[in-house]
């Protein structure tokens, strides 16, 4: 196999653009985003998975230093950036109820150092954070994230036609769903913690001698804490129906950009 050099910067070009979708998709999404994982390990995978992806790709004729190879370069980082995105509002909503659980059960205060981030986050959200990652991992999430990925390349190609305005629409609306999501996971044992509240109160007010903030904190923080591994126990079929619901959003907005 020869090549020449009028055909290197078309060779080029022709890996350049995936290789900007799939880097902005690892910078956002979970698990690929993780800190623990060094850039050059970031960088390596997705030259690999461009390079797989790439030999099914049609040529692309459009060239690097040029103006509309800046266009072109925006586009694909906003398409990889749209998608990982999407797909991290699973964890965001897991780590939302983490954070509503632990107001209800007085830890609101007890925050703890996530390294994947880079920040401190609620200990109960940390712990279902956790989880989160090895449900994602188990049900084939970084498999099902990478399909799109490559089904991606298939609905919007590398090419100067603009994106539709309404995928940007979307992709707050999907965000929206975070609220819904997270209440919905932690309301069990939201709802337990609040009886737990109204009943403390009432018998404040029948015995006035006894003592709430003794009484009150151990208990709610016991009862939380059997309320918690309850919900862990049943934390799967939940987060498959996250899963399932955003990677459904994440098909809508690739639908929607290429609408325009």
């Amino acid at each position: 196999m020869t090549l020449s050099l009028d055909a290197l910067p078309l060779l080029v070009s022709h890996y350049f653009w995936p290789l900007m979708r799939v880097l902005a998709l690892f910078s956002t999404a979970p698990v690929f985003n993780d800190k623990a994982i060094g850039n050059r390990v970031k960088v390596g995978l997705a030259a690999l998975i461009t390079l797989l992806i790439g030999q099914s790709l049609p040529a692309s004729s459009v060239p690097l230093i040029s103006v509309m190879g800046l266009w072109v370069g925006c586009q694909q980082l906003l398409i990889g950036a749209a998608m990982g995105l999407t797909i991290q509002l699973i964890f965001v909503s897991v780590r939302y109820a983490g954070e509503i659980i632990g107001l209800q059960m007085g830890l609101s205060f007890a925050t703890f150092y996530d390294p994947s981030g880079g920040e401190n986050m609620p200990v109960i959200s940390r712990l279902l954070n956790l989880l989160g990652i090895l449900l994602f991992l188990l049900f084939n999430g970084h498999l099902l994230m990478l399909n799109a990925l490559a089904e991606s390349f298939q609905l919007l190609p590398i090419g100067v036609a603009p994106l539709s305005r309404d995928a940007f629409i979307a992709l707050p609306q999907a965000a929206g769903l975070v609220f819904q999501c997270g209440v919905g996971l932690g309301l069990p044992v939201i709802t337990l913690l609040l009886a737990i509240n109204l009943t403390l109160g009432l018998l404040n007010r029948l015995t006035p001698q006894l003592s709430i903030f003794v009484v009150g904190f151990p208990l709610t923080l016991s009862v939380g804490m059997l309320a918690l591994l309850l919900l862990m126990n049943n934390l799967a079929p939940y987060f498959s129906h996250l899963m399932a619901l955003f990677f459904t959003r994440l098909s809508q907005i690739l639908l929607l950009f290429r609408s325009g």
